[in-house]
């Protein structure tokens, strides 16, 4: 399936969670904040939400500082 990920096409296996496009991108464990499709998704759906053709999903890390 394709979805857009940050603004650019991207192709993934069918049936792709949001926790296994994290584990995909190797970012388990970072702070990181997941919008699919302008709707933010708590940490705790990441496993059940499944992706589906055309989602627009954005990725955006969590960076301290001061």
């Amino acid at each position: 399936m394709q979805i857009q990920l940050n603004g650019d096409a991207v192709e993934l296996p069918d049936a792709m969670t949001v926790a296994d496009l994290i584990a995909h991108l190797e970012l388990t464990g970072k702070r990181l904040a997941v919008e699919v499709n302008e709707d933010i998704v708590p940490r705790s759906q990441h496993p059940e939400l499944t992706l589906n053709e055309g989602d627009r999903v954005e990725v955006v890390h969590a960076i301290g500082g001061g």
